[in-house]
């Protein structure tokens, strides 16, 4: 059965309406992990897909839509610091929770990208960010709203390029490291970061 087969099946099995939920900043070497939670209104937002196929202006403009069909939404985000204390994974699992259980006495169901096991009441399946679209709204939201605090640290914290690369490793934010150290909003327990 393939991803979008999967969650055909899996949301026909379920009561609407599906609070999806999805997060951004996993990779990244600086800065928080957002995690977004959404219920759609039953409008459909044409475009939708898992946020890290679509470019930066189509993202921008597809937040607006969501924020304009959204029943409701929730949004959590971890420092860095948080992360580093507790660990990738659990923090991962814990921003994903708080944010779709803000949303699940509204929900009928809920709904992420992935194998993880969040909790009792939110089913994780493979390719859900770009097979559901309340999963690809959070999608969007998480990277949208991470993206603009990536910038914002940017001018808090000139020289690696935030506001370009958005904490993740690349090339630039790796020289920039090697030449500037760290900075506070740095997950320090991420290799090549904490020295």
């Amino acid at each position: 059965m393939g991803a979008k087969a999967e969650v055909e099946a899996w949301a026909a099995a379920r009561r609407p309406p599906v609070a999806g939920v999805d997060e951004a900043g996993r990779g990244a070497l600086a800065g928080p992990l957002v995690a977004a939670a959404v219920i759609l209104d039953g409008a459909v937002v044409e475009g939708l897909d898992d946020s890290k196929r679509l470019g930066r202006p189509v993202r921008e403009r597809l937040l607006a839509e969501v924020l304009g069909s959204a029943e409701a939404l929730s949004v959590v985000a971890f420092p860095a610091w948080w992360i580093d204390e507790h660990g990738l994974g659990a923090a991962n699992r814990e921003v994903l929770s708080r944010a779709v259980g803000r949303l699940l006495p509204r929900a009928g169901c809920a709904l992420a990208d992935g194998r993880l096991r969040i909790g009792p009441r939110i089913d994780c399946l493979p390719g859900a960010d770009g097979r559901s679209a309340a999963v690809a709204a959070a999608s969007v939201v998480a990277k949208v709203l991470r993206d603009a605090a990536m910038s914002a640290l940017g001018s808090v914290h000139p020289g690696y390029g935030f506001e370009r690369n958005c904490g993740y490793g690349t090339p630039e934010h790796r020289q920039a490291l090697a030449r500037l150290g760290p900075c506070r909003v740095h997950r320090l327990s991420y290799a090549g970061v904490g020295g």
